[in-house]
């Protein structure tokens, strides 16, 4: 009987997956505010890369160009790109560098492990938008024609971003080379999402309604529940690999 009872009782017992996520995610988040080294170089970065657009190519009139819109667009999303870059990239790095990760394997599930990386790095974007899109708008006098919108295309953007490369910065965490192969591995699955954000920022800029606007939104939205699933299924192979 008694050897019955231990054949059904469980080796140990995993925590719940939602409260175990969200104690990830508030140790990556008093980590970083400790050290504060992917939000200092997320928004150095952006800032920077502001600037040297609105250095380089300067105030434009609206009646110079017609595809003004389009042109702010896709520089606003190229300085919000190259600037979560340098932040996404350590997701998963910071355990491997601090020797944290075989604790962190053996205290949270990898399912919850996971989503609390998501949410940070949605959080770090989410800072980023914060302090770039405004410096954008006020920096380069971009017209705003639907500002909800725009906010509305800027978090589905987001999300599809950090759908994308949370799964591929856990894959790159124990490579030497992690820079670029990150970039060459995330490029690839960015693109598609990066363009349909640039043709929706570029309706919200031009006054576009939310009917015209919402096309966009629900395709950014089906691509970040795509890579969440497939990434679901995929994580726990990386992770305890």
């Amino acid at each position: 009987m008694e050897q019955t009872q231990a054949t059904h009782t469980p080796h140990h017992a995993e925590p719940a997956l939602w409260p175990a996520a969200w104690a990830v995610f508030r140790k990556d988040m008093r980590a970083e505010l400790r050290t504060r080294y992917a939000i200092n170089a997320l928004l150095l970065f952006a800032v920077s890369s502001v600037i040297a657009i609105s250095l380089g190519v300067g105030p434009i009139a609206p009646l110079a160009n017609t595809d003004l819109p389009m042109i702010h667009a896709a520089l606003l999303w190229l300085a919000l790109l190259f600037a979560a870059f340098t932040g996404l990239a350590r997701a998963f790095v910071q355990e491997e560098e601090s020797r944290t990760a075989l604790a962190l394997r053996l205290a949270a599930p990898p399912l919850a492990v996971f989503v609390g990386k998501l949410l940070f790095n949605l959080v770090l974007l989410l800072a980023l938008d914060v302090v770039t899109a405004p410096l954008f708008v006020a920096m380069l006098r971009v017209r705003v024609g639907n500002p909800g919108l725009l906010i509305a295309l800027l978090l589905a953007g987001n999300l599809a971003l950090v759908a994308s490369t949370t799964l591929i910065a856990a894959i790159i965490a124990r490579a030497s080379a992690k820079g670029a192969l990150f970039a060459v591995l995330s490029f690839p699955i960015i693109i598609p999402p990066m363009a349909i954000a640039i043709r929706g920022t570029a309706l919200a800029l031009q006054g576009e309604t939310w009917a015209g606007g919402l096309g966009s939104i629900q395709v950014l939205l089906a691509f970040t529940l795509a890579l969440v699933v497939a990434s679901l299924f995929l994580f726990r192979s990386v992770w305890e690999a």
